[in-house]
């Protein structure tokens, strides 16, 4: 399995951080290689993501501790697996850090591919959107960061999503 590791420092308290982060649905939001996420219900989701190609997987969560980690294992479709840990730097600051790994698809193809190049562009990736998370955390209006309200930083037309849309299956009814 090819292994990629980034880390971010967030201007918020922990819990916020780790109550955002926790929203995988959101992902596709700041995370350019996750296209759609899809929650079947409290422990299990579907995903979509261009990972050498789209590739798509159900997972399941797995070792959640509040305010500290998240971390979750595929059931079916691309073999990956990830952790997010969640480390308090005073009231207001929170280090994420994130490891992510996967079996590249198309066996040693994959592997060969994920060697050459791929790898280190999925860690570039894996930085820049991790920057654009805490970038987002950081300019978020009064309000913002608390999903249940309606100004939330993340819903469809917020600056955040980029163009001002979210992708229909993002859309919260």
């Amino acid at each position: 399995m090819a292994e990629h590791r980034a880390s971010v420092v967030v201007n918020a308290p922990v819990e916020q951080v780790y109550a955002l982060f926790s929203r995988f649905e959101d992902f596709p939001k700041f995370m350019r290689f996750v296209r759609e996420v899809t929650r079947y219900d409290e422990r299990r989701s579907h995903w979509v993501a261009n990972v050498l190609g789209r590739r798509e997987w159900d997972a399941v969560d797995a070792g959640w501790i509040a305010n500290r980690q998240i971390g979750w294992h595929s059931t079916g479709g691309l073999e990956t697996a990830g952790r997010v840990t969640f480390w308090p730097l005073g009231a207001d600051r929170t280090k994420v850090e994130v490891t992510i790994a996967y079996n590249p698809p198309a066996s040693l193809l994959g592997d060969a591919a994920e060697r050459l190049a791929a790898g280190r562009r999925f860690d570039q990736a894996l930085r820049r959107d991790l920057a654009n998370f805490a970038r987002m955390v950081a300019e978020a209006p009064p309000g913002a960061l608390d999903p249940t309200s309606s100004a939330y930083l993340f819903r469809g037309g917020a600056a955040a999503t980029g163009d001002g849309r979210a992708r229909r299956a993002q859309e919260h009814k």
